[in-house]
């Protein structure tokens, strides 16, 4: 989705939905905007209302020169890019003004998933914090995660925050950083024979069981 050109966007997303499209792609901003911009509630909306899948994949990193070095622009700055958009979307109130968004975040939901406290203490203390309705670990039941952290503790612990419903198989294929084998991750975290395999992009993307 052109997120640099915000007015655009809904006639992009009926355009995709036309051809027979069951979801679109954003990142994790546009210049001089963040996802919780007034510009992209029309989107939001559209989205929402239509059912369209959203997966949230960063496209670059803004940490720029301190992260030039040994790939860390990827490393470190992708999961930081998810976790930036996602909070964005949740202390901005986006996910209480569309409750029926279908999000579908890249690399595990980035950082975000394992330091819900500090969120949901700042949610708490800080009255500048206290955008969204509810504590922000609470949100992450709403939204949906890939599968890629290359660390089995790690996606047992994406599935317990999320529940294990919210989480779907990901390879990051073709990418030199995604997973070669995602179903050994799935296996190495318990989780061989979960809806995570399969069944929850089944219903997530209202497709045809194949069993």
């Amino acid at each position: 989705m052109p997120l640099h050109h915000p007015g655009l966007l809904v006639e992009a997303l009926d355009q995709a939905l036309a051809r027979g499209l069951k979801g679109v792609e954003i990142s994790s901003h546009a210049p001089g905007r963040e996802l919780s911009d007034p510009a992209y509630e029309p989107f939001w909306a559209r989205a929402a209302e239509t059912g369209t899948v959203v997966f949230l994949h960063p496209f670059g990193c803004t940490l720029d020169e301190r992260l030039d070095r040994w790939y860390l622009s990827n490393i470190v700055g992708q999961p930081v890019e998810n976790a930036v958009a996602l909070s964005h979307l949740i202390f901005s109130g986006v996910l209480d003004r569309h409750p029926g968004l279908k999000l579908l975040a890249a690399h595990g939901g980035g950082y975000l998933p394992y330091y819900l406290g500090r969120s949901d203490h700042g949610h708490r203390v800080r009255p500048d914090a206290r955008g969204c309705a509810r504590p922000p670990s609470s949100y992450l039941r709403d939204l949906h995660f890939d599968s890629l952290t290359h660390d089995p503790a790690a996606l047992r612990e994406l599935v317990r925050v999320a529940g294990p419903e919210r989480v779907l198989l990901g390879s990051d294929f073709p990418f030199d950083m995604g997973d070669p084998d995602p179903l050994a991750a799935l296996r190495a975290a318990g989780l061989a024979d979960t809806p995570v395999r399969g069944g929850n992009a089944v219903r997530l993307f209202d497709l045809k069981d194949p069993s």
